[in-house]
């Protein structure tokens, strides 16, 4: 399994970190091991100083394929949950400002939340939200994505070889923010909650 992560694909999200829009979908991966088993609490890294969530629109692909079409991208996914895309923001900071690779902000183990998966209707009608000890956070909305899921689907094609249960991270709406142990979140789905994450105090 691959999961697949778009930056910068919210005008007001890139806007909010100071970042340039992008002439290009930004990639990154993460590996198998950052996504966090159903149900269990995410633990701050020790190496953790800042850490924020991202809730994003997560989505399953179903068949494998390689140079795929806009037009028959919406094929190669059949479902749909929140997820938050773990980020250590300091230590992002510090990897851009060097111009080094973010990975270690971005793909540490267990950085994938991951909520209960929906069948997908039609990705122009989603809206989704991310809620922090009560307090709406977070709202996205696909069509309001610099770079659509169809586009997203096309692009990372060209590159990789998609298979059946990679994941797509189509990118966070402005609102992030950081976590503290204690806090709760929860993933909405056109209206349904489908993720709860709790977060407790580093780890050693």
């Amino acid at each position: 399994m691959k999961i697949f992560c778009v930056g910068r694909n919210y005008a007001d999200h890139a806007a909010e970190l100071g970042n340039a829009l992008p002439e290009a979908p930004v990639v990154f991966l993460k590996p198998a091991t950052a996504v966090m088993a159903p149900g269990a609490p995410f633990k701050i890294p020790a190496f953790s100083t800042r850490m924020h969530y991202e809730g994003e629109l997560v989505l399953r692909i179903c068949k494998g394929g390689r140079n795929i079409s806009e037009a028959d991208a919406p094929a190669y996914v059949d479902q749909m949950t929140v997820g938050i895309d773990w980020t250590e923001r300091d230590l992002q900071d510090n990897q851009k400002s060097k111009g080094l690779p973010w990975e270690i902000s971005k793909a540490f183990d267990n950085s994938a939340f991951v909520g209960e998966w929906q069948p997908i209707s039609s990705l122009s009608e989603v809206k989704y939200e991310l809620i922090l000890n009560g307090e709406v956070k977070q709202k996205g909305d696909p069509n309001l994505m610099l770079y659509s899921v169809a586009t997203q689907i096309s692009y990372l094609s060209r590159f990789f070889s998609l298979e059946v249960g990679d994941l797509l991270f189509t990118g966070t709406p402005k609102g992030v923010d950081a976590v503290a142990a204690g806090d709760v979140l929860l993933g909405i789905l056109n209206g349904r909650q489908v993720m709860e994450c709790h977060v407790v105090g580093a780890e050693s």
